[in-house]
């Protein structure tokens, strides 16, 4: 390949930033699609946002598999198959008739899709990019989240209210097919592939000082990280359980918010606003907090990340009570800008303490506790609201869970294996 006169890394960025705007926000169109499904079918709640959490069961059981075959064969093929996954759930989608259809289009396809698109499956590559400025290359390659859903949400709401949830899932899905096909075909799964080094680092000259290491567990790092040998450490399963407890507080709000806000009094147009907004926010979050990563580790940041999410329930439930647009704000700015901060250092935390050539393998492992989380956030709040007829003790518990997921993250500490960049000359020092 050519050289470029800049490094390859950045062009990584650029297509997961696309391919992250439209897969993610394809997927988190559900969000929309939900009130009109339930209003057309007349389903039970939580029966039609079982279909997102199905999705999510079925690509928590995969992504292991996920893992293997991104270590296996690369990005490309991974992309690949998740934009034809997802492209076909969307587009079959419009035919449903039975809650079984849904299951299978937007739960099983676009589930599917959505894992190889999504975090899960562009963490398994794009940290080897980058190792001092990690935080911020991740945190910039997801904000493409933010400008998809500001652009996608409402008009994707617009082509609802105009032409239905059928022609809206159509048009989606055209769009995941024609644009990501053939910029995946760009991906490549390591510097090294190409003749590079992470960051863009030269390679050294004979005779000149080594650059500083960022290990601080020598004995940790040294060992060969298997999936086996991972899963017989606690610091596998308290990951597992903070991601587990992240995912289940993001989707929770994320499939209801919608559907919560129009029954609270606001229109349609206002709550899709609200959720595009939510990402929108994310944009300067996950840059900013991703960048803090880098000088401060990732600990603090997955706390600050988690208590957004706390701040939002506090500001639903009140909503509840005082529906004004001061509360949204605060809902969508602690949702966006503070929670969506932790998808900037999910890959980071997972890599710097087992990193090797079983990264994928472990990390797509782990992210099937989370995705059980993601499914199981959906889920559980759709039933509780069916039994209590409101969102109080849905929201109430994903504050505990939010906490739980702090202390998690800060028990499988990161910090004591590898070193962020802004830590490395306190840990040089020592």
């Amino acid at each position: 390949m050519r050289r470029l006169p800049f490094y390859y890394g950045w062009v990584i960025v650029a297509i997961t930033f696309i391919s992250m705007g439209i897969g993610v926000n394809a997927r988190t169109s559900f969000s929309l699609l939900f009130s009109p499904i339930i209003d057309e079918f007349h389903w039970e709640r939580g029966l039609t946002a079982g279909a997102f959490s199905f999705g999510f069961f079925v690509s928590a059981i995969l992504s292991p598999l996920l893992g293997k075959l991104m270590d296996r064969t690369g990005p490309r093929t991974v992309m690949e198959l998740g934009t034809l996954l997802m492209a076909s759930g969307l587009l079959l989608a419009p035919l449903t008739t039975e809650p079984w259809h849904l299951y299978l289009t937007i739960g099983v396809l676009v589930g599917s899709g959505s894992i190889c698109l999504g975090y899960s499956g562009q963490s398994l590559f794009l940290p080897n990019w980058f190792v001092r400025r990690r935080g911020l290359a991740v945190g910039i390659a997801f904000a493409g989240v933010g400008i998809g859903s500001v652009t996608l949400l409402p008009w994707m709401q617009l082509l609802i209210d105009h032409t239905g949830w059928r022609s809206a899932s159509l048009a989606m899905g055209i769009l995941v097919l024609v644009v990501l096909f053939p910029l995946n075909l760009l991906l490549r799964k390591r510097p090294e592939d190409l003749g590079l080094l992470p960051d863009g680092e030269k390679a050294a000259v004979a005779g000149a000082a080594p650059p500083p290491s960022n290990v601080v567990d020598a004995e940790w790092t040294a060992i060969d990280w298997t999936l086996s040998r991972a899963m017989r450490t606690s610091r596998f399963w308290w990951l597992a359980l903070g991601y587990f407890c992240g995912l289940y507080v993001w989707y929770a709000v994320q499939v209801h918010q919608t559907k919560y806000l129009v029954e609270i009094g606001f229109t349609s147009t206002a709550a899709a606003w609200a959720l595009g907004l939510v990402s929108l926010f994310g944009i300067p979050g996950q840059i900013a907090l991703g960048h803090l990563s880098d000088r401060i580790g990732r600990e603090w940041v997955w706390t600050i990340s988690t208590l957004g999410f706390a701040i939002c329930f506090l500001a639903l439930i009140a909503l509840q009570y005082t529906p004004t647009l001061l509360l949204v704000y605060v809902m969508v700015i602690a949702q966006g800008f503070l929670g969506y901060g932790c998808t900037s250092i999910m890959g980071a935390v997972v890599s710097e303490i087992f990193q090797g050539k079983n990264y994928g393998t472990i990390f797509g492992t782990i992210m099937f506790a989370a995705l059980s989380g993601g499914a199981a956030g959906p889920w559980v709040t759709g039933l509780l609201h069916d039994i209590y007829g409101d969102y109080v003790a849905a929201f109430c518990i994903g504050i505990g869970i939010s906490l739980l997921s702090v202390v998690s993250i800060w028990l499988a500490a990161p910090r004591h294996v590898r070193a962020v960049a802004g830590r490395m000359k306190l840990q040089t020092a020592s």
